[in-house]
């Protein structure tokens, strides 16, 4: 949705800049003219809080009463059939599988190539480890680009920045699959991170303008749950592309799929950036969800606003969730991703399109640990609210993360101690049973501290969304520079007992900590 806003007169020029913030919501000057809400981030005027029921009209009372039948909303809607909490769930949910296979794209791929390194490092002439580092540029690229996008898509809106992230990545896959050298690659895959990365960060923006607080953490899962799968989705796919046709394929069809992805936004992709306070929207509901392109937040851009979310490193119940998570995330996804073709490869001698299988495991847990940290995070906290008759604190709901710890400790044990304890060219399926158990552990506790920390800063969704993704996207990135030095000078059995020592040091005891204290902390 882009909408025609105009602020509501709402303030004189006698009234300060104290007096403005205090009010909490945009005002103008008498003569029209706009003054920002002085607020860090630029999301003023866009939630209207259940404790704020009282002073809406009854207008807006009796339209939200015809078309949710209740008023115990939380957000509140605003009075138009445009606002993303009025739609019906058939288009929220076709909007949120859009918005959460973008993500999916995003590490999807980062991840494309991992099967066919040893086709590019010969067709480019360059050594094997120089050839993952187009991984690895990317995983950096899509940690830190969110940082630009972010501000953008709250003052234009998230729909004008999807399209063209998708233009743009289309374009640059394309550069990468004409790509004669090594560095004009390298410089196509870097412009496609940065373009393929809005989504990846911002979809957990779009689930909180979308959804009511009660379905958050079943809708959150999908996003995340998307993320998740790309990274060992796509070389499972992709083995098999490299295997049979070349890997220039690979990047011809990530273009195919930017172009259809394209086409389906234009369509089916509404704005779900949405001001409900100080603001008056003119036009249709499809006018204003697709067809105007115009700055929808007035507040001014200011520089700050590009590393704002960095700020979030001082609040403790989202950096503690953030580096949890993080950990998990990197051992749980990254560690068992990156090293296939490297720990199956020298072991068992595979070639590209059977390292692509060997995939199969993470992607089943993945799905199978959606399930406890999506639907069953929900029930869990609405369970509990009607226990108490009253919403349960946030840090409730971290009771269900320490299942995902344990199940990521657990799979990767079993995942490092049964590769070492094989005879080499001797495959078995143990192995694989231990990355579905770490899969399904990694994706309950990326479901459960992600809501978690929005459910703590819901106004911040983007912000926090960016940050935790800067940050798991970064400790992503260091982790294959040492993890080959670790398995070569302590083994595969003794990293599985570092990994552990780590999850518990940077995960476990901080999560407990976070529930004694994070009420204090807030």
């Amino acid at each position: 949705m882009s909408i025609d806003s105009k602020p509501e007169p709402e303030t004189t020029k006698a009234e300060t800049k104290a007096d403005i913030y205090n009010n909490g919501a945009p005002h103008t000057k008498s003569n029209g003219e706009y003054i920002e809400r002085f607020t860090p981030t630029g999301t003023h005027a866009t939630y209207i809080e259940e404790h704020d029921i009282a002073t809406l009209s009854q207008e807006h009372r009796d339209y939200l009463l015809r078309r949710h039948g209740t008023l115990n909303l939380d957000p509140l809607p605003g009075p138009g059939d445009a606002d993303p909490y009025n739609w019906t769930n058939w288009k929220k949910v076709a909007n949120l599988i859009l918005v959460a296979f973008h993500a999916c794209m995003s590490t999807f791929t980062a991840a494309s190539i991992i099967p066919a390194y040893q086709d590019i490092a010969k067709d480019l002439n360059v050594s094997l480890q120089r050839t993952t580092y187009l991984t690895s540029l990317q995983i950096a690229i899509l940690g830190a680009a969110p940082l630009f996008w972010r501000p953008l898509s709250n003052r234009f809106g998230r729909r004008p920045i999807f399209l063209l992230s998708l233009i743009g990545s289309l374009i640059c896959n394309i550069g990468c699959a004409k790509s004669p050298t090594y560095p004009s690659m390298a410089a196509c895959s870097a412009l496609v991170a940065l373009f393929i990365s809005p989504p990846g960060a911002i979809g957990s923006a779009v689930v909180v303008e979308t959804f009511f607080k009660k379905d958050r953490a079943r809708y959150m899962g999908i996003w995340t749950l998307m993320i998740t799968l790309g990274v060992p989705i796509s070389p499972l796919i992709f083995g098999f592309v490299a295997y049979r046709v070349g890997y220039r394929w690979i990047y011809l069809i990530l273009a195919m799929i930017n172009a259809v992805q394209f086409v389906l936004y234009v369509f089916l992709g509404p704005e779900t950036r949405y001001l409900r306070r100080g603001v008056k929207h003119h036009g249709s509901e499809p006018k204003q969800e697709y067809f105007t392109f115009r700055r929808i937040d007035p507040t001014p851009l200011t520089a700050w606003e590009f590393v704002q979310p960095l700020q979030y490193a001082k609040y403790a119940c989202v950096v503690i969730p953030t580096v949890a998570y993080s950990m998990i995330y990197l051992f749980g996804c990254v560690l068992i991703s990156v090293e296939v073709p490297q720990l199956f490869g020298e072991k068992f001698h595979f070639n590209v399109q059977q390292l692509g299988l060997q995939f199969l495991g993470i992607i089943i847990g993945s799905v199978i640990g959606e399930q406890i940290g999506g639907a069953l995070s929900d029930f869990w906290m609405n369970r509990r609210a009607r226990k108490i008759s009253a919403r349960p604190n946030p840090e409730f709901r971290l009771w269900l993360s320490y299942v995902g710890y344990l199940l990521t400790i657990a799979g990767l044990v079993v995942f490092l101690v049964c590769i070492q304890q094989a005879p080499e060219g001797h495959w078995n399926v143990t192995p694989i049973v231990g990355a579905a158990i770490a899969g399904a552990g990694n994706q309950i506790v990326t479901t459960v501290l992600i809501t978690y920390a929005v459910d703590c800063y819901h106004e911040e969704a983007a912000s926090i969304g960016v940050f935790i993704t800067f940050v798991r996207q970064i400790w992503g990135f260091i982790g294959p520079f040492w993890f080959p030095s670790m398995f070569a000078n302590i083994g595969l059995t003794g990293s599985a007992g570092v990994i552990s020592a780590l999850i518990i040091g940077a995960s476990i005891l901080p999560t407990i900590l976070l529930q004694w204290r994070g009420k204090a902390w807030k």
